[in-house]
């Protein structure tokens, strides 16, 4: 019940402030495993993806949002864990493959999951390549990748500004589809194969969004 009514008051605030136009949400799964794959502009891309999206959307969030102190610590902890988001260590070395692991766990309980293949924020505004974690969490998973595309949301809040502000030009598309399985059954070694799924859903990526490539 909190997540929902947290969900509703986010909702809301995001209307008021930014009326994001919403397009292709119908290629979105109503139920089963998915993966939510997106550029990254802004630190509230990670909010408004699951305010748009009828069901809850998994992130990877970094542990300091669960271990902060005071008043401020014990919001962003209640913030990030009603949200659902999984926390990531990243000084482990290990990070990386445990954070895709948690996410193999989501999509095993039929759940849907948010990933950036970039791996952190555009800085330059432009479409950096892709890590291939998102294809291997798509093919070990047997989960349809459906590309998204944010645009505007660096007007919102660029790196390094503290808080948002209201700007009326937040665009979220969602794309078809994306299935793994083909690239299962193209002989290609696993390595070939995770990297022409990456390539393949950072084009329909930067299809949408228009951004330039790096």
């Amino acid at each position: 019940m909190t997540y929902r009514l947290l969900r509703l008051i986010l909702s809301l605030v995001a209307y008021l402030a930014l009326r994001p136009q919403v397009s292709g949400l119908h290629n979105v799964p109503r139920r089963g495993p998915v993966i939510l794959a997106s550029n990254h502009l802004s630190f509230i891309d990670s909010i408004l993806i699951p305010l748009v999206v009828p069901r809850h959307v998994t992130f990877i969030a970094k542990a300091e949002y669960f271990t902060g102190h005071g008043i401020k610590g014990r919001i962003s902890r209640w913030f990030f864990t009603t949200m659902g988001n999984i926390p990531v260590d990243r000084q482990d070395p290990r990070a990386g493959q445990r954070s895709l692991e948690d996410a193999l766990d989501v999509l095993g309980r039929g759940g849907a999951f948010g990933i950036y293949p970039e791996g952190t924020r555009s800085r330059d505004g432009k479409l950096h390549e892709g890590h291939t974690g998102v294809a291997w969490l798509a093919l070990a998973g047997g989960a349809p990748v459906v590309p998204v595309a944010l645009i505007g949301t660096d007007r919102v809040q660029p790196v390094g500004q503290r808080f948002p502000r209201p700007y009326r030009g937040v665009q979220i598309q969602f794309g078809a589809p994306i299935d793994p399985n083909r690239q299962l059954t193209t002989g290609l070694r696993p390595a070939q194969a995770r990297r022409e799924l990456t390539d393949q859903i950072m084009t329909q990526i930067h299809v949408m969004s228009a951004q330039p490539r790096a």
